[in-house]
């Protein structure tokens, strides 16, 4: 897996087309739809966190970010110089002890490796309180180059999630930006069990 010197590195030296310097519309409308401001959210490879900035400036207090880069959430500390340092988490997603009831997925699933995959659908179940969701985007394509990002399919992403959550949503996202419209998922996907 990469490790925090990889991504730590890549926002040093810049080398984030990945970040768009604000939330995607799609991520946007989601996160506008929601209408409990108590809930915790988790936002993993939050980068330097967009989305929780305007989740905490629609009044949601319980937002968590999780990223392996030191330099990208001291991004975001200078763009939201209140936010709580304990709910920044430099470090592995797979490695997270809390519970959440919604954890927001944006370019994250796509940057780990493949034979990760098993492993994170089951860490954010396990993350997921009882009635949570993961909700976002996902690439609906694969890639050339060997990767990150990694693509996939929708086929694929029924298979790997459907055992430990119910597809709510998975249908092709229509207001991407630019260069990735065509090319992703919008999904909701709801956790089965406790």
């Amino acid at each position: 897996m990469y490790a925090s010197e990889y991504w730590n590195d890549r926002y040093v030296r810049e080398d984030t087309p990945w970040d768009t310097g604000k939330p995607v519309p799609p991520l946007h409308r989601i996160i506008s739809g929601l209408n409990q401001r108590d809930i915790r959210i988790l936002i993993p490879g939050a980068g330097r966190g967009y989305e929780a900035i305007l989740l905490r400036s629609m009044g949601f207090q319980n937002v968590y970010v999780c990223d392996w880069a030191e330099q990208a959430l001291d991004a975001l500390r200078q763009m939201d110089m209140d936010f709580p340092e304990d709910h920044l988490l430099c470090g592995d997603f797979f490695a997270l002890e809390l519970q959440v009831d919604l954890i927001l997925e944006h370019t994250f699933f796509c940057a780990i490796p493949r034979s990760m995959r098993i492993p994170y659908v089951q860490k954010a179940h396990q993350l997921l309180n009882s009635g949570g969701a993961i909700a976002g985007l996902l690439f609906s394509r694969e890639f050339e180059a060997p990767g990150p990002p990694f693509g996939g399919s929708e086929e694929e992403y029924r298979s790997l999630f459907s055992p430990h959550f119910a597809i709510r949503e998975l249908t092709p996202a229509l207001d991407s930006i630019a260069p990735r419209l065509g090319s992703e998922l919008q999904f909701r996907f709801e956790k089965r069990g406790a």
